[in-house]
């Protein structure tokens, strides 16, 4: 076995064994069998078992000494924001006030020398003792993942073996923002001059117009995402409840902390990582009986893609304004170097459309670096899903409309209120100075 695949096996084991013990009560034990006094097994039991610097997400557990064969991809190229530079000896150095903890690093380091945080074995001890309800929210990439026989049903019936309360589909909750997102457009852009970068969904791309493309700040919509909707609709429903995100995407795990927005989510695990807890723990989701399924739409259900948003906001916004003449040209970013070049476009003035769409990675979510299955089949479970849905458009979803009354919004016009929709507000003209780059960064 070579060395990187010895690394990520060795990983992989260490983080089964620790989510076995903390299901046993006894994970304390565990570190101390493991530990072989390597700085490097310790410095990863560390980060495994949910230690290290709550606000970070990557960390380095070993010296890599320059090993990176010259050309190609390593994690300095990789790194959007110039957060990781060398020392003298060719040691990867991270930069706290520089990193966003958008994960490309880790998604290319060869010889595992980066790792991402893993945050589930600490939440063990509230999913078996019942104290408190902890929900699960999933993304909408999760359709196929686990196997074409995998429905949302068994799904949940899965998760709520592990000790969950329930299960919530965040597709549910991208359904609302679409219906936002078409208001905010219809607000917004009245000229055929004017254009509108979205929010949604994904935080590499809203990382990269915050922190690189500042005067750009103004065109992006000002809403959260659907993770961050969805955890505080669960917890405005329940109160003192407990949210875990699960998706494909480590840069989840930083937008989770995020200082405006850290109230919504506690937790985020990846859909990896969510494979290997079911392994620990002997459930086999395809086996299990059906759980109550919910009631998304098409729109939001095919967010995971790239285009997806493009396409719900679209047809919502058809269905609420058909008679609206400026209609929405989208263009779209597909993958980090796409996303550069669009953005870089429409500083310079050279605007192909009206609604501007970002993906971080190629393929959209069901792209991400910690997917179990191949982008292009996570595309097909994902258009699949989105047919089998018994409404177009959330103006349609009667399940949508009930849920946003029981969440304070009586008439979709409501959003436009920052009082009454202010669970799905941002305010992207709070970045911090420390921050800031200039916009010829990238």
């Amino acid at each position: 076995m070579n060395e990187s695949r010895y690394n990520e096996s060795r990983y992989d084991e260490i983080f089964k064994r620790l989510v076995k013990t903390a299901y046993r009560g006894n994970v304390s034990e565990e570190i101390e069998k493991i530990r072989d006094g390597d700085s490097i097994t310790d410095q990863y039991l560390l980060y495994a078992s949910g230690g290290g610097d709550p606000n970070t997400v990557v960390f380095k557990v070993r010296d890599c000494g320059g090993r990176c064969a010259a050309g190609k991809d390593n994690c300095e190229a990789s790194c959007l924001f110039d957060a990781i530079v060398r020392d003298m000896e060719g040691n990867v150095i991270i930069a706290p006030n520089s990193c966003t903890g958008c994960g490309k690093c880790v998604e290319v380091c060869e010889h595992y020398s980066l790792v991402d945080k893993k945050e589930f074995v600490p939440l063990v001890k509230l999913l078996k003792d019942r104290t408190m309800p902890v929900f699960a929210i999933i993304a909408p990439a999760f359709i196929g993942q686990f196997g074409p026989a995998v429905t949302p049903g068994k799904m949940r019936a899965a998760l709520k073996r592990l000790g969950f309360y329930g299960m919530v589909e965040v597709a549910l909750f991208a359904d609302i923002l679409t219906l936002k997102e078409a208001l905010e457009f219809d607000r917004h852009v009245t000229r055929e001059e004017d254009f509108m970068l979205t929010s949604m969904c994904c935080p590499i791309w809203v990382s990269m117009v915050k922190r690189v493309y500042q005067n750009l700040v103004p065109h992006i919509s000002p809403s959260v995402s659907p993770m961050v909707a969805c955890g505080r609709g669960v917890k405005h429903l329940h109160p003192g409840a407990k949210v875990v995100f699960i998706g494909p995407c480590i840069a989840k795990k930083a937008e989770a902390k995020e200082i405006d927005i850290k109230d919504a989510v506690d937790a985020v695990i990846t859909f990896r990582e969510l494979e290997q807890i079911f392994e620990v723990v002997g459930i086999n989701p395809a086996e299990l009986e059906e759980d109550e399924s919910e009631h998304s739409s098409t729109a939001g259900r095919i967010y995971a893609g790239t285009g997806g948003v493009s396409r719900a906001i679209s047809d919502t916004l058809n269905r609420l304004r058909p008679d609206r003449k400026i209609k929405i040209r989208a263009i779209q970013a597909d993958g980090v170097q796409d996303c550069r070049k669009m953005l870089k476009d429409v500083l310079e003035g050279h605007i192909g459309g009206n609604f501007l769409e970002g993906m971080g990675c190629n393929g959209g979510c069901v792209g991400g670096p910690k997917a179990i299955i191949d982008p292009a089949d996570g595309r097909k479970f994902v258009e699949e899903y989105g047919k089998e849905a018994g409404s177009l458009t959330p103006v349609d979803n009667k399940y949508v409309m009930e849920l946003l009354k029981r969440l304070g919004i009586h008439d979709v016009h409501d959003f436009l209120d920052s009082s009454k929709a202010a669970m799905f507000i941002r305010d992207f003209g709070q970045v911090e100075q420390a921050n800031r780059y200039s916009s010829d960064r990238l």
